[in-house]
């Protein structure tokens, strides 16, 4: 079982760390598109017959024109019925073969470009299962949602279309050079001379185009990650009525995120007419040199109509090109943006000779443990001695950053412990794998988090193939199944998202039987009935007391009133283990400890 819950203290909220715009600035970065074609390798038999077809494509591209060339100089010139009959039927048959060809190729790139796009969406969904709970506490949801959805769009776009086009183009282009020198070396080479031009603009196009295309990467980042924080919070923005604030802090991400967009775009309106009025200027330089030529009875007029079909053909491929173009500098910032995440290795990893964690007793040792988020950041835990004897229910308490949370992620190995260990049972948690550790722990959380579907599959989460029974027991222990049975579908009710159709005491409820059907060694409760009325924490606590019967069970509390008869009570205080021993010792010896049950005391009988 696999569970995570947010840190008593971290870097919440900061700022992406791969939001930030490339400095690479390369048209073609060799390490995005080697490690991009990774995962088109699979599908290599159709990539390969999709390169066939482009051939094809090209073949028949180049070869009618020169058809019509003939058509003209050999059979309408010398007034030959027969022979043009016979030719045109060859042309139409290049013109379907063109056609089926270029179909033939779009479906299988179509094909092969959205299982590319699921396969690379798997990926970085995984890895991101992977990766540990700091990562998630310094990247904000909305552009990690960004990178998954959009960044890999554009970088598959590139890799199944952009590349067998851009190969595509380039043949097109040399066979069209060579077909037009062999033809009229004078003509062509009149012709050619505006590709100088051609070039100068698109090297001016391509040094202001890898700035503008990254920067858009960064702004639909920063975009949809603003959007999906003031989705999260509206409860929150409403309440304080600041709609108005916040629509125009998502107007200022929003205007950043249009502006680079048009001046990406506009990059793009400039550079294609340029390309346009190359082409025209081309044809009118074939039309003013080749009728001379034809006129001088240097060519023939067959090789004048083949130069303007050819010319065609020459910039159109030029222009697909500049689109072309546009995809890749889309492509490598945000292949660029994937890479940095599918490249992040989780901070909590498993030993190369990890073992799998034994059946757990439940004794819990802190020897000398030290706690940093962040290597060049202060300390949060100092050197902090515990013990924990099986089967017993520890409480931590403290001010808010005191630490609580931190000690508890640490004994589940959420984080590594900066200096000192943490043994269960007298194992290092880093000497055994984190799943086999995992499913030997239960979690129930202050803010209760159901997964849309069903009340059933809610509770069966943890142990995935648990029968019906065994699901509708743990409700009874949780004290859920009154409710659930009262429901019109019972345990087929829908969960909508975030639990809405549900109170936080029912939420808090099915965690309860969702921990309870895992049969946990270690139970790590924040704190559940923080949040509920009077009524529903009775229901929780006779739960929570008949789940913690026999268990170890570390209890993060924030109401000291729920906690009184624990084993053992922890002082914690910035950052150390300050006092320990019962409610009534505390009371007694722990200046801090009363000073927080008494102000707490007051305040509930205020």
């Amino acid at each position: 079982m696999s569970f995570s819950f947010s840190p008593g203290f971290g870097p919440r909220g900061a700022i992406d760390q791969f939001g930030q715009e490339g400095k690479d600035g390369r048209l073609l970065n060799k390490h995005v598109i080697t490690r991009m074609l990774v995962f088109v390798r699979p599908y290599r038999r159709k990539m390969a017959l999709a390169w066939g077809l482009m051939l094809l494509v090209t073949g028949f591209t180049l070869l009618t024109p020169y058809l019509i060339k003939v058509a003209i100089d050999q059979h309408i010139a010398r007034g030959d019925a027969a022979g043009l009959s016979h030719l045109a039927l060859l042309i139409a048959v290049c013109y379907l073969g063109l056609y089926l060809t270029t179909a033939g190729q779009q479906y299988l790139l179509g094909w092969t470009s959205q299982r590319v796009l699921a396969d690379v969406r798997e990926a970085l969904f995984r890895h991101l299962q992977d990766l540990s709970l700091s990562y998630h506490d310094r990247t904000i949801i909305g552009v990690t949602v960004s990178r998954v959805i959009n960044d890999v769009a554009v970088i598959n776009d590139l890799l199944t279309q952009g590349l067998i086009s851009l190969l595509g183009d380039v043949l097109v282009l040399a066979g069209i050079i060579v077909i037009m020198l062999s033809m009229s070396p004078r003509l062509a080479l009149y012709t050619f001379a505006v590709i100088p031009l051609m070039i100068a603009a698109t090297h001016l196009f391509s040094r202001s185009a890898k700035g503008a295309f990254r920067l858009t990467r960064t702004r639909v980042a920063r975009l949809v990650g603003n959007l999906a924080e003031n989705i999260n919070g509206i409860r929150v923005i409403q309440a304080f009525a600041q709609e108005t604030a916040v629509a125009s802090q998502f107007d200022e991400v929003n205007d950043a995120n249009r502006r680079a967009h048009i001046d990406a775009m506009r990059l793009s309106f400039i550079f294609l007419p340029t390309i346009e009025f190359l082409g025209v200027l081309a044809t009118a330089v074939v039309f003013y040199f080749g009728g001379r030529a034809v006129a001088a009875d240097e060519i023939t007029l067959g090789i004048i109509v083949a130069f303007l079909a050819y010319v065609t053909r020459f910039f159109q491929p030029i222009q697909e090109l500049s689109q072309i173009f546009t995809t890749m500098q889309s492509a490598m910032a945000g292949g660029e943006q994937v890479l940095r995440l599918l490249e992040t290795t989780p901070d909590v990893v498993d030993a190369s000779d990890a073992a799998e964690m034994p059946p757990i007793v439940g004794a819990v040792t802190f020897e000398d443990v030290c706690f940093r988020y962040r290597e060049e950041g202060p300390d949060i835990l100092h050197t902090i001695q515990l013990t924990i004897t099986p089967g017993q229910t520890v409480a931590l308490v403290g001010p808010t950053g005191a630490g609580k949370t931190t000690i508890a992620n640490l004994v589940a190995r959420f984080y590594d412990a900066s200096s000192g260990r943490v043994t269960i049972d007298g194992l290092d948690v880093r000497t055994v794998t984190q799943a086999s550790l995992h499913r030997q722990f239960g979690l129930v959380p202050q803010d209760p988090f159901l997964f849309a579907g069903t009340i059933a599959d809610n509770i069966r989460f943890g142990q995935m193939d648990a029968a019906l029974d065994e699901v509708t027991a743990a409700a009874r222990l949780a004290n859920a199944a009154d409710f659930i049975e009262t429901l019109p579908e019972g345990y087929d009710t829908q969960i909508l998202e975030g639990g809405v159709n549900l109170s936080v005491g029912q939420r808090q409820l099915l965690c309860i039987a969702r921990a309870a059907l895992v049969n946990p060694r270690i139970l790590i409760l924040d704190e559940a009935t923080a949040s509920v009325d009077t009524v529903t924490e009775v229901l929780i606590q006779e739960a929570l007391d008949r789940l913690m019967h026999g268990r170890t069970a570390i209890v993060i509390a924030h109401r000291l009133s729920t906690i009184r008869h624990a084993d053992v009570i922890c002082v914690v205080h910035d950052g150390r283990v300050v006092a320990q021993g019962p409610h009534d010792q505390l009371m007694v010896e722990s200046t801090l400890y009363r000073e927080l049950y008494q102000r707490q005391y007051l305040s509930t009988a205020s």
